[in-house]
């Protein structure tokens, strides 16, 4: 990785927590200067302006997730362990969700979804890649008779909201037992769909 590069994935990798947690009209350019200890001219120089820093650190926070939840869904082969692996990982992570201010999705969701294209673009497309991901698994189950016949677009929007909705609440109310207990109600329903 030549220097520019790792001056960038620095960047990123600094600021990514400050923007989920302070969203993108919060956060200033003496913010960005202050927890990487780059001047402004260092950052600007990296990046075209502050939007695109806000992009590159919400593709950061959202690949993390990302990628911890597609290892944990990997280590089995049924479609209703996959399902319930997708819980595991939220009901193992939420505090590292909370510490660092909350799902990266919703958070830059309600930050952008009034003004800033860019940026909900971005959300829009992990959302939309989180949907099918769990669509796919869904339909599979289904056509390979591990799971019950289900309408798997609309049962997926259901974990999302739950999902979100939860942490939301957790992060407002410090009460984690609302998305435990939504996730066990998830996890009930998976139960009930699986074919032994």
């Amino acid at each position: 990785m030549i220097k520019s590069e790792k001056t960038r994935q620095f960047i990123i990798e600094k600021t990514a927590t400050l923007f989920n947690k302070k969203g993108y009209t919060g956060t200033y350019l003496s913010d960005l200067t202050d927890v990487t200890g780059l001047t402004k001219g260092s950052i600007y120089g990296n990046f075209k302006d502050k939007n695109e820093v806000a992009i590159e650190a919400f593709r950061f926070n959202y690949g993390q997730s990302a990628k911890k939840i597609a290892h944990e869904i990997q280590k089995v082969e049924r479609a209703d362990q996959k399902l319930l692996a997708f819980f595991k990982y939220y009901k193992t992570e939420y505090p590292q969700f909370i510490e660092a201010g909350g799902c990266p999705i919703l958070n830059t969701s309600i930050d952008s979804d009034d003004g800033n294209e860019a940026l909900k673009k971005e959300v829009t497309k992990a959302l939309e890649y989180w949907k099918t991901g769990l669509v796919d698994i869904i339909n599979q189950g289904i056509q390979k008779s591990e799971l019950k016949e289900i309408n798997a677009e609309n049962f997926v929007f259901k974990i999302i909201a739950i999902i979100e909705g939860s942490i939301m609440m957790v992060k407002i109310l410090n009460n984690p037992n609302i998305l435990l207990e939504n996730i066990k109600s998830l996890e009930n329903e998976i139960n009930e769909l699986t074919i032994n």
